[in-house]
């Protein structure tokens, strides 16, 4: 069962209590009308799931947490984030003791929120360090639960992985694809699960590289306690070293949060979201304009060979990239592509398209910055359209880029800057993205703004519309990118009415 039906059933379920009791039946011989037209409404609960953020003594994190205001929501609701024990060897939980301090300036301990938000349309942050920050296990519901998002961002001075990391905590899910992982010397890879309910996950971990399957047997039938989180080091799992790998986590039971956490001696590093399931189309948006080097992985799960056209969606258009037209993806078989400074000083986004028949295909980018000692490493996974909203935490006026793709058709999109975590006033502007194109945007700053602020992305028009952020910091190449999928904040619900008929039937 892929995400968006096991999203549609959650949130159908949590609305449950906004429908009437319903018949449904065929229109009558008479030609009478068939039920209303669908809605869709604030959904009313919503889980996430942010990893434990470095194992660095010298890692700084910032968790910032912010609900836009929805119309129809109700008027009240709360937000939380709470611990998640680590899973140690032998199966049992560690509370482990936070370093870091919350918004009120306190010590937080393990167990105790990290953050508590206090109003949607204004964000809140929370602050920790060192290495035992745990996994956070967060849920909201009433008028914070429509498209609630947290933030995790993290900055390292030195050391393997230096550099910014960051990471939009996720919902759980029961399935997973990691293209862009490694078990290569100069990597050291984990991957990241958490178990948000009261019962165990039992959950398989399947490898493949650049020969196909590799043999893993200590990645099948893994447990994860309830309200647990457990690391894994993919180089346990596997004697073979390679620099590219697709991950699958498949959850045999239950429900998990997954996230790779890739950090490299030398390169940096930054978490690997999980891609968008497998398509035939995808798009990879906002690969920033100072790239130095840019690397395409892609895998194909089926038994058919996937052909791809790899295209660059410019500020001018879509361009082939010489050298790197086609690319062949053999089945079951991880295959990459150095496509090298590919931007060459301007926005861009990756779309790849069949070439004939429409294969399944899951990707993802190795974006890197900067030169020599200064190199940092993002990753850029294939991403779903916004759809309806997006929004991405944890922005400042100097450090942010919006990247707005409309790969097929000419688009229409309003961005709205929230109030400050410390103050000032929402503010919005419109955008057109020509077809084809992507668009660093100008994106607006909240006037009078203190603290960081959300960016929330609403298309005013039906195309597909794609986007990413990107947060730069200090450090001259540091950088971490997130995609930004449709926020699931509202669901489709059909209309109901009472038919008390249907009891004579």
């Amino acid at each position: 069962m892929n995400r968006t039906t096991l999203s549609l059933i959650a949130g159908t379920t949590a609305l449950a209590a906004v429908t009437a009791v319903a018949a449904l039946a065929t229109p009558s011989a008479s030609g009478a009308a068939a039920p209303g037209a669908a809605s869709h409404l604030p959904v009313q609960r919503t889980g996430l799931l942010c990893p434990a953020p470095s194992v660095s003594d010298i890692a700084d994190t910032t968790y910032t947490s912010f609900t836009p205001v929805t119309q129809g929501a109700p008027s009240s609701g709360k937000a939380q984030l709470q611990a998640a024990p680590v899973q140690s060897v032998d199966g049992t939980g560690d509370t482990q003791q936070s370093k870091g301090k919350g918004k009120s300036g306190k010590k937080t301990t393990a167990g105790q929120p990290a953050l508590t938000p206090k109003a949607p349309g204004t964000p809140v942050t929370g602050d920790t360090s060192g290495a035992d920050t745990p996994a956070l296990i967060g849920t909201a519901d009433g008028n914070f639960a429509p498209g609630w998002t947290v933030q995790e961002t993290t900055e390292i001075a030195a050391g393997t992985g230096r550099g910014l990391q960051g990471v939009t905590c996720t919902p759980a899910d029961t399935e997973f694809w990691f293209p862009g992982a490694s078990t290569a010397a100069s990597r050291t890879d984990y991957l990241h699960l958490t178990n948000p309910d009261d019962s165990a996950a039992v959950v398989d971990v399947e490898l493949y590289g650049k020969n196909g399957a590799i043999k893993s047997p200590l990645g099948e039938n893994l447990t994860v306690k309830p309200h647990s989180s457990e690391p894994i080091l993919l180089s346990t799992l596997t004697d073979e070293r390679q620099d590219d790998l697709t991950v699958h986590v498949s959850v045999r039971s239950g429900r998990l949060g997954a996230t790779v956490q890739a950090l490299d001696d030398k390169a940096g590093g930054d978490w690997l979201a999980a891609a968008a399931d497998p398509a035939g189309s995808l798009v990879l948006p906002g690969i920033p304009k100072d790239a130095t080097d840019v690397r395409l992985i892609a895998f194909t799960p089926g038994d058919t060979d996937a052909d791809l056209k790899v295209r660059l969606a410019s500020p001018d258009g879509l361009i082939t990239p010489a050298g790197n037209e086609e690319l062949h993806v053999k089945s079951g078989v991880t295959t990459s592509a150095d496509l090298g400074p590919l931007t060459r000083g301007e926005a861009g986004s990756l779309v790849l398209t069949p070439t004939d028949q429409s294969v399944p295909v899951v990707a993802a980018l190795r974006v890197v910055r900067g030169k020599g000692a200064d190199q940092e490493t993002a990753f850029i996974p294939a991403t779903g359209p916004v759809g309806a909203r997006a929004t991405a935490a944890d922005n400042s006026a100097k450090g942010t880029t919006l990247a707005l793709t409309a790969p097929t058709a000419t688009a229409k999109v309003k961005v709205t800057a929230s109030a400050g975590s410390g103050g000032g006033t929402a503010v919005s502007k419109t955008y057109t993205i020509k077809a084809g194109t992507t668009q660093n945007i100008d994106a607006p700053v909240p006037s009078g703004v203190k603290g960081t602020y959300a960016l929330t992305v609403e298309p005013l028009t039906t195309t597909p519309l794609y986007a990413s952020r990107t947060l730069t910091s200090t450090d001259p190449s540091g950088f971490t990118v997130q995609t930004l999928p449709n926020d699931r904040g509202l669901v489709l619900v059909p209309k109901a009415s009472e038919d008390l008929s249907i009891l004579q039937k």
